[in-house]
């Protein structure tokens, strides 16, 4: 099953009458570094009220799948979530995060012959990430920072309950609001999640100490020098993390002050000389970068992952006034014979993946040539977006690539290289595409959701809380008040915790 098709099941009971069309681009594979590949995500869901209504986004999933197969990890990363506030109760926002980390989570459907698979999401609020201008729309109601925390932990554990309960199948969450401790974190998100007792065990803290999961970036086949938090601490693009770990290794100051290298005098003239300048120049670039790479690696090698977390806590992006969040979920099959096992290279394309230049393009045409701060302008920015995405996938082209594996010298393990030699299409045509991998539609007829009774229309959501009136009392009526009752003022004095009335 591919990821629109699984999208689109998961959306069938949502209640109401309403269709829903969706827009799934996942990007070719490409070489992220020495030891992963990279995919990009875009999701994109419209709502349509009738057939006659309007088309209207109200969901959009950004994320990456970095695929890292010398250690059988890969790894999800979440970057935004949004919606525009514009979809019928109840929204699909919820509904779609969940199959779309079902769908890689879940063995029998991830798309990647792996026997690790991690989760990685950063929770910061803030009024809109993906839709400009939604945060005007006045049905739009963005979760404070709290109980967007709060949401994403009841999200995965929605996902990690719904795995199949298979013996070689374990899962482990962990979650970590930095500046605040465990029994206030506990007790922040548990007032706010509002939801009974879950079978699934949360960790509060960083999974970089636990030994069941192999990490994703450190390999058993490596040994010699313990690795350092650059690779024991996976680190992507907007990751908070990334900054400051580029802040450990490019900002430490070096010892000393090193002399610039003496100059080769020139003998001659000519060509010869020119070669040899030529050459110097390539040596000096590397050796400078060699050099600035050393000094990277020993300035994280003095940062533990402990201290790492500790100096996070007083990030200016996690003491910001607003809680934030890092959670984390592994899914480990435990043994490798438990999946079956796909010849594929990990630069293989697939059926239906786009070129990562395409999702980019789409992700700035939303971003900065299209709002969403009424129906009206948002319909129109749906229909254009649509139309222009189709349009994109119009113009694919086959993908005629071949991959040969090259053998790696004291390893019997072949690294996969991209040969442009063979001429074999491995993408269906550019429509077949589009239809078959990137839109669908699914029009949904149940049941609507109960009506609210009056106590619970009036719940705004927030806690109650009770107020207790002062009652007055009659000291009797007064000659001079004409049979009318005197009340004396009631004062109320809090002292150590106890309230005390007088009269």
């Amino acid at each position: 099953m591919h990821l629109r098709d699984a999208l689109l099941a998961s959306l069938a009971n949502l209640p109401g009458s309403r269709e829903f069309h969706l827009h799934v681009l996942v990007s070719s594979p490409r070489k992220h570094s020495n030891l992963t590949y990279l995919q990009d995500i875009l999701i994109l869901l419209s709502e349509q009220a009738s057939p006659d209504a309007r088309r209207l986004f109200v969901s959009a999933i950004e994320a990456s799948v970095y695929h890292i197969p010398s250690t059988s990890s890969a790894i999800v990363y979440v970057s935004k979530v949004d919606s525009t506030g514009q979809a019928a109760a109840p929204s699909p926002t919820s509904t779609l995060v969940r199959a779309f980390l079902s769908y890689y989570a879940n063995p029998s459907t991830r798309p990647l012959s792996v026997d690790h698979l991690w989760v990685h999401l950063f929770a910061r609020a803030q009024s809109q990430y993906l839709f400009p201008n939604s945060a005007e729309f006045s049905g739009k109601r963005p979760l404070t920072d709290v109980k967007l925390c709060a949401w994403w932990k009841r999200q995965l554990t929605s996902v990690a309950e719904e795995l199949p309960n298979a013996e070689t199948l374990s899962t482990r969450l962990y979650y970590m609001l930095p500046s605040l401790g465990e029994l206030e974190a506990s007790h922040l998100l548990g007032h706010a999640s509002c939801t009974s007792a879950s079978s699934v065990t949360w960790v509060y803290g960083h999974p970089y100490s636990q030994v069941d999961v192999p990490l994703p970036g450190v390999s058993n086949r490596h040994t010699g020098s313990a690795p350092h938090i650059g690779q024991i601490i996976p680190w992507f693009d907007d990751d908070p993390k990334a900054r400051f770990i580029d802040e450990i290794a490019y900002t430490t100051e070096a010892d000393g002050v090193k002399s610039p290298e003496r100059k080769r005098p020139r003998i001659t003239d000519g060509l010869r000389v020119v070669e040899e300048e030529a050459q110097d120049k390539v040596v000096d670039k590397k050796n400078a970068h060699s050099q600035k790479e050393e000094q990277a690696t020993k300035a994280l090698r003095k940062v533990s992952v402990s201290e790492f977390w500790e100096r996070m806590s007083f990030r200016q992006e996690c003491i910001a006034g607003a809680i934030t969040g890092f959670f984390v979920m592994a899914v480990s099959s435990g043994s490798p014979q438990a999946m079956a096992r796909s010849e594929a290279t990990p630069l293989a394309p697939q059926p239906g993946q786009v070129a990562p230049q395409l999702i980019k393009r789409v992700l700035t045409f939303l971003m900065t040539g299209h709002e969403f701060p009424t129906a009206e302008r948002a319909a129109w920015s749906t229909k254009v977006l649509e139309e222009s995405i189709r349009g994109l996938c119009d113009g694919l082209r086959t993908v005629s690539v071949a991959n040969v594996g090259v053998h790696v010298a004291g390893s019997d393990r072949s690294t996969p290289e991209p040969s442009l030699t063979c001429a074999t299409p491995q993408t269906p045509p550019p429509r077949l595409t589009y239809n078959a991998f990137v839109y669908g539609s699914l029009a949904v007829n149940n049941p609507g959701l109960p009506c609210k009774t009056p106590a619970e229309s009036e719940d705004d959501g927030k806690p109650k809380v009770t107020v207790l009136a002062a009652e007055l009392l009659s000291r009797g009526a007064h000659p001079a008040l004409n049979g009318k009752a005197h009340y004396t003022a009631v004062n109320c004095v809090c002292r150590f915790g106890q309230v005390l009335w007088g009269v």
